[in-house]
C-alpha cells in the first residue's frame, strides 16, 4: 500500500469552523453561525499574541537612519501591525565592510531618565513605545544618515476575513487552532462542554508552543577551582 506522497494538508476557515461546531456537538447551519465563528476566530488569534512568541510571526526590517532623528516607525506600510520588537542592531559599513552592533533594550523609565536625548553618537540602546502604533526610540541619536537599523519584529497575524481564507500559521498549530475555536464557541453555544474543551485547548497549545521555541547548543563546564589545592 502506497502513501500519498503529499504534505500539503491545510484547512480553510470554513473547515476550521465546521470542525469546531462538531466538537461542540453542533452543526453549522446559518449565516450568523459563520459570522459569530469568524469573530471568535479573530479574537482567538489576538489572544495568541498575548501568550508568547510565535516564531513564524517574526519579521526583520531595515530602517535607514537620519542624523539627529531619535524615533522611527517600525513598519513603513502598516506600523500598527507590529506587536513588539524582539531585538535590534545597528549596521555601519566602512570601506565596503559591514559591522553590526547589538543594541540593548531599555524601559520607558530608563529612557525618560536620559538627560540629553538629542546627544549624537552610534545608537546602542532602544526603547519601544507600545502604543496602538508602536515606535522605536534610539539613544544616542544617530550621528550620521548612513547607518542602518535592523529590527526583528513580532508581527500581528493576518485577520480572518472570508471563509475561504487560510490561516497564517504552520501545520503543527492546526490542532491547537481547532481546539481553541471549539472552546471559544462553546462559551456561547455549548457551555456544558466548555470545561472539557478548555482543557483540551490548553494541552494542545502547550504541545504546539513547546515545538516553536528556539533551540541552541548548551555546554556546561564544572568549576573545579575549589579542588585545585586539594
Amino acid at each position: 500500500m502506497a502513501t500519498s506522497g503529499s504534505k500539503n494538508f491545510e484547512l480553510d476557515v470554513a473547515e476550521y469552523i465546521e470542525e469546531a461546531f462538531e466538537r461542540c456537538g453542533l452543526e453549522l447551519r446559518t449565516a450568523y453561525d459563520l459570522k459569530t465563528a469568524k469573530r471568535s476566530l479573530n479574537l482567538l488569534l489576538a489572544e495568541w499574541a498575548n501568550r508568547g512568541l510565535n516564531q513564524w510571526t517574526i519579521s526583520q526590517t531595515s530602517i535607514a537612519l537620519t542624523q539627529g532623528t531619535t524615533s522611527y516607525d517600525l513598519d513603513a506600510t502598516n506600523p500598527s501591525a507590529v506587536i513588539d520588537v524582539l531585538d535590534a542592531f545597528i549596521r555601519r559599513t566602512t570601506n565596503g565592510t559591514p559591522s553590526d552592533l547589538q543594541m540593548n533594550q531599555i524601559s520607558r523609565s530608563e529612557y525618560a531618565a536620559v538627560p540629553d536625548k538629542t546627544a549624537q553618537g552610534r545608537p546602542s540602546q532602544y526603547f519601544v513605545d507600545k502604543q496602538i502604533t508602536p515606535k522605536i526610540y534610539l539613544y544616542n541619536a544617530p550621528e550620521n544618515s548612513t547607518d542602518v537599523l535592523y529590527v526583528n519584529r513580532i508581527m500581528r497575524m493576518d485577520d480572518v476575513d472570508a471563509s475561504t481564507n487560510t490561516v497564517q500559521m504552520p501545520f503543527r498549530f492546526y490542532p491547537c487552532l481547532s481546539a481553541g475555536l471549539a472552546y471559544y464557541l462553546s462559551l456561547k453555544k455549548a457551555p456544558e462542554r466548555t470545561g472539557m474543551l478548555k482543557q483540551l485547548y490548553e494541552e494542545e497549545f502547550e504541545r504546539a508552543l513547546s515545538q516553536d521555541e528556539d533551540r541552541a547548543s548548551f555546554r556546561a563546564t564544572p568549576d573545579t577551582r575549589a579542588y585545585d589545592y586539594a
